[in-house]
């Protein structure tokens, strides 16, 4: 049996005195898409950004791809950070303002000093592209797109990290019905292309059902039922 892309055993996240996860423990594969569903402050959120060491759990394992990531420094997890990439429920907030779309989803490139300058524009125009983007819209501002445009930027620029492991904090809840189908549909078909694995949290039973292929139903910084 293939090892999971992510294994997390018995997280545990506080703040302050608040425990807001509790022993969660889940596997996610590659190619598969994991969802973490329950109500707001159920522990969805926190769970996520825990795996993502954004911040380090209290207590608890996060094995990515073999590696187990909370016993290693900040300078251990650096080369492994492109690899788990987060894509946000407010496709505004996470872009810059002030940044060309072009500019943000190069931003990656440069901070991991995979940017070129002979090859870096056509490399960004190739990520828009990928998510369904004019390359023409690298010239706009995030205020300048639509929030479905928006996001799929935001999704272009977690690729450009050639992530392993998409971490998906209710990437549509505040899409249009029509618009947020279109982004479910974009992510079904990277997985299928690239085999990314999902962490996918939402709120939305309806959407889960459509979308992921197994469910870890939250409830007060617990799991309590898994179902596939």
């Amino acid at each position: 049996m293939t090892d999971p892309l992510l294994d997390v055993r018995d997280l545990v996240v506080r703040y302050g005195p608040v425990t807001a996860v509790d022993g969660v423990s889940f596997t996610l594969a590659a190619g598969e898409t994991l969802a973490l569903n329950g109500p707001s402050g159920c522990g969805k959120s926190s769970t996520a950004l825990a795996v993502l060491q954004l911040p380090r759990p209290a207590a608890g394992e996060v094995h990515f791809e073999g590696r187990e990531l909370t016993s290693l420094t900040e300078r251990e997890l650096r080369p492994l950070r492109p690899r788990m990439q987060p894509v946000f429920q407010d496709p505004y907030g996470s872009l810059s303002p002030r940044h060309r779309i072009r500019d943000a989803i190069a931003e990656p490139l440069k901070v991991q000093g995979r940017w070129h300058p002979a090859d870096g524009p056509a490399r960004v125009a190739e990520l828009l592209d990928r998510v369904g983007l004019d390359p023409a819209y690298g010239d706009r501002r995030p205020h300048e797109l639509s929030g479905g445009q928006c996001q799929r930027a935001g999704i272009a620029r977690a690729l450009a990290s050639e992530p392993r492991l998409l971490v998906l904090d209710e990437p549509v809840s505040s899409l249009d019905p029509s618009v947020r189908a279109g982004v479910l549909n974009l992510l079904a078909d990277l997985q299928d292309d690239l085999g990314l694995g999902y962490l996918f949290i939402c709120h939305d039973r309806a959407v889960v059902r459509h979308f992921a292929d197994r469910v870890v139903e939250m409830r007060e910084g617990r799991v309590g039922v898994t179902s596939g």
